[in-house]
């Protein structure tokens, strides 16, 4: 396949249209949001009405029908704009999430799942992880126990980002025993429902970044779900979350490259400024190394982005892509983060120079949604043919 490095003129004129949105809120208005913790409703409001929040979903049901690389240059925009993560996480469900509706859903539930998301009427969230489960989806121990023309839920659900905001969740529930399935992910089934509060609390778990987009434990008691809201047949629900998890790494790694260059453009910035011995701080090698490097290591992750967007845009399989942008992108990112803290020096703790809300937010794609480690398992596993390890 032939990569051509330059953007398109349809995916320039995504960016400028993008960014000329993301310029409207400063970054007095994230470090507010940042201290507040108040989901940033106006700018997802703005992209809304602008139509970005479907970029990847059909235009039949609202969206613009672009690819995951669009997608991409989008949420690497957002963060890249000193949004961060912050920005980022707002509408991150809305480009990948529903995948699984447009791919299993029926027309029926596509026109009425769909049209809500792309125009900003509806929240959803991504309800997968649970507190003794983690990355091991199998192990998962929410059910749903079908009555007839409804399903009834109970269990618990942990690191749901969005639910303190969110109308809607898409939901990996078990509706048949781990033990009666030929594989341990038999029996899982996926739900796009109501978050409905009166038989689900909703507790946000306090954390080291990105205050402004929650992170929640749900604790589900009796929810009756409409056999209507089950996406495709009962019991493949793991094998439908699947079409969405390659996308999610890719926009994750192309949204750390954004945090790195944006906190690469500060950290330049400043050693250009910074006078110290009569001199700026930028003068000194000491300084203009770690920059280059990060530099570097940012563009090279990109490149990987994009080759794993385009593979994935054009039905070839981009798991070991995928996975390798996101680790890359997330290092990267941390990196650049961590050195432009270190350049500011003191001034790099101090909130008002805004890097180190960057580092706080850098770790997020380094843990999520897959440890670094199991990426480093999967790339030994599945391409270099090594025995599994796990």
């Amino acid at each position: 396949m032939t990569i051509d490095f330059e953007l398109s003129d349809l995916q320039r004129s995504l960016r400028d249209a993008v960014t000329k949105i993301c310029i409207r809120f400063d970054d007095d208005y994230w470090l507010q949001c940042d201290r507040d913790g108040k989901f940033p409703h106006e700018f997802h409001n703005e992209l809304a009405s602008e139509g970005w929040l479907g970029i990847c979903l059909p235009e039949a049901y609202g969206g613009s029908g672009l690819g995951i690389t669009e997608a991409a240059i989008m949420m690497e925009a957002i963060s890249a704009s000193g949004a961060g993560f912050s920005g980022a996480s707002a509408v991150h469900m809305n480009i990948f999430g529903l995948n699984p509706v447009v791919v299993y859903g029926s027309e029926d539930q596509r026109r009425r799942m769909l049209p809500p998301i792309v125009a900003g009427k509806e929240k959803a969230c991504f309800a997968v992880t649970e507190p003794n489960a983690g990355l091991e989806t199998a192990k998962l121990q929410t059910r749903a126990e079908r009555l007839g023309n409804r399903y009834v839920m109970r269990g618990t659900k942990t690191w749901i980002s969005t639910a303190q905001v969110a109308d809607k969740m898409l939901i990996l529930v078990r509706t048949a025993p781990l033990e009666a399935g030929k594989k341990p992910t038999d029996g899982l089934s996926l739900f796009y429902t109501a978050l409905d509060r009166r038989f689900i609390e909703v507790r946000e778990i306090e954390k080291m970044g990105r205050k402004a987009v929650d992170s929640n434990l749900l604790f589900i008691d009796g929810l009756e779900v409409p056999v209507e809201d089950r996406i495709g047949e009962e019991g493949r629900g793991f094998e439908y979350i699947l079409h969405g998890m390659n996308p999610e790494r890719i926009l994750i790694a192309a949204e750390a490259v954004g945090l790195g260059r944006v906190a690469l453009k500060r950290a330049t910035a400043y050693a250009k400024e910074r006078i110290v011995f009569d001199r700026p701080i930028g003068k000194n090698q000491g300084i203009q190394h770690p920059l280059a490097e990060c530099w570097m290591e940012l563009e090279a992750a990109n490149l990987m982005v994009f080759k794993a967007a385009r593979q994935y845009d054009n039905g070839i399989a981009c798991g070991p892509m995928a996975n390798a942008a996101k680790y890359l992108a997330a290092e990267a990112g941390f990196k650049a983060c961590q050195t432009a803290v270190m350049t500011h020096g003191g001034y790099g703790y101090a909130k008002e120079y805004h890097v180190e809300r960057y580092l706080r937010e850098s770790m997020i794609p380094r843990i999520a949604p897959i440890s670094p480690q199991l990426i480093l398992c999967f790339i030994a596993e599945k391409v270099l043919g090594l025995p599994k390890s796990y």
